[in-house]
């Protein structure tokens, strides 16, 4: 049985900014694309019975930078939809709404096409991902390359919890975790990990 790895994109300048980025397609900065290169030996040495990647092209270039290959696009792993708080900062929300907390409260509508997603929709999505991700694991290691809030989520599916209990897992940009098994049963192995 493989381990489950999880890679977060790399620095974009809406994570610098704290600005809630799902479909906006931003590219690394320069420093995100450092962050990505230097991944690679993190990476390197393994043999992947498969490798995923958010179709969002952020999460593409930090795989290929990442010296990662044979990557396909897989729409249930992108981010999840920040609805009417795309490009919205959490203090810039708390002003309105100062209570407001994503993994509870979820996100108004936005645009036609992007309706927004409450923690229960973006754990069904996570749930089909590892659906998928089961059935590669008994061939070798799985790596997922994506973003920080829904890889959260992935991560509190894997270990039994709620989605909500994403919030219990910070997600740095330019990081590997491994999520693996301990007496039949998954565990964080590795988090956060840069070189």
């Amino acid at each position: 049985m493989g381990d489950l790895l999880l890679v977060r994109h790399g620095e974009t300048e809406w994570s610098v900014s704290g600005q809630h980025t799902s479909w906006t397609d931003l590219p690394l900065t320069a420093h995100g694309e450092e962050q990505a290169k230097s991944l690679a030996p993190l990476l390197s040495g393994r043999t992947f019975a498969s490798a995923l990647s958010s179709p969002l092209d952020r999460a593409i270039r930090t795989a290929e930078l990442a010296g990662l290959s044979g990557v396909l696009p897989y729409d249930d792993l992108h981010e999840w939809d920040y609805g009417g708080y795309e490009g919205v900062t959490t203090v810039d929300i708390h002003r309105t709404r100062p209570d407001w907390y994503l993994w509870t409260d979820g996100v108004p509508p936005g645009p036609e096409g992007h309706p927004g997603e409450s923690p229960a929709e973006v754990g069904a999505r996570a749930d089909r991902v590892l659906a998928r991700v089961d059935a590669a694991l008994p061939d070798g290691d799985v790596v997922l390359v994506a973003h920080a809030h829904f890889l959260r989520v992935l991560t509190a599916r894997r270990l039994g919890l709620v989605p909500a209990d994403g919030r219990l897992f910070q997600l740095a940009t330019g990081t590997v975790s491994r999520l693996s098994t301990e007496h039949g049963r998954p565990v964080i192995a590795e988090w956060n990990t840069r070189p």
